[in-house]
């Protein structure tokens, strides 16, 4: 708990000066990278995935997703990546295809595309017109729901929730996570409000962000903690000393940012 405590004081500061400091082009090389590093976890580590080159392939798919979303996410250029990322998959099973299999390709695309493409919201929220004052809403309800859900499950837990996937998490703990983030939304837009930025803000609006992002949180959350369970490994990594690889700290974001994105473009919580 000590070391868990202690690097997530070290990664805030630096989270917070990426994505509100940093020029944009190195917020998404920055997020091109632990996307690459995502897919190397979800393959590799994982032992889905062994062949050297299919890692590298789906690797550098994913990067590349992270700056096509910096580069103004245009339909051509995604459709002409992935006519590439086909081409390099189905070529590796051309030559091998006794040692490739089908499935193997099916994984690689999951983990060079699909992640990539819904983790990458982060970045494509980043370049709206409010991006750098809404950019935090999704770090805010994906962790401020782990946080309510440990330690009210910590404190009142006593139903689980989904004892085979994840025996820890408890129903308790959900509610817990789901009321934090609804409620530190609603802190959110009040902060934004009083903020001199001309900003008209929804303060329902961001409560739904809240509520409706720490559901399709757990969700994320349990999705990754059924692939380590099937797979054998208790993290995905190693990179973030007490909090284990990237992807056992984005897991949830994988479908909180997307939500998000799509949110803020259909029923922004704040405009001009």
């Amino acid at each position: 708990m000590k070391t868990r405590i202690i690097t997530a004081a070290i990664l805030v500061p630096i989270l917070l000066l990426v994505v509100l400091v940093v020029p944009k082009s190195v917020a998404a090389i920055v997020m091109g990278v632990l996307l690459a590093i995502a897919a190397y976890e979800l393959l590799y580590r994982t032992r889905l995935v062994q062949r050297p080159r299919l890692v590298v392939h789906s690797a550098l798919m994913a990067f590349a997703i992270s700056m096509w979303s910096y580069w103004g996410a245009v339909r051509a250029w995604f459709v002409l990546l992935m006519m590439a990322f086909y081409m390099l998959l189905f070529a590796e099973m051309m030559m091998d295809h006794v040692k490739v299999r089908f499935e193997m390709l099916g994984m690689c695309v999951i983990a060079g595309v699909i992640v990539p493409y819904l983790l990458s919201s982060l970045i494509r929220i980043l370049t709206l017109s409010t991006g750098r004052y809404v950019i935090l809403v999704p770090f805010v309800v994906a962790f401020l729901s782990d946080t309510g859900a440990y330690f009210t499950g910590l404190k009142f837990g006593h139903h689980k929730l989904a004892p085979v996937v994840s025996p820890n998490k408890t129903i308790e703990g959900a509610i817990g996570g789901v009321l934090l983030a609804t409620v530190s939304m609603l802190l959110y837009a009040l902060i934004l409000d009083l903020l001199p930025l001309g900003l008209q803000v929804n303060y329902l609006v961001a409560m739904l962000y809240g509520f409706a992002g720490s559901l399709v949180g757990i969700f994320g959350d349990l999705s990754f903690s059924i692939i380590k369970r099937q797979t054998g490994i208790k993290d995905y990594g190693n990179l973030i000393p007490g909090h284990g690889g990237v992807l056992d700290r984005f897991d949830s974001l994988v479908m909180v940012a997307p939500l998000m994105e799509a949110l803020l473009l259909l029923l922004p919580m704040a405009s001009y």
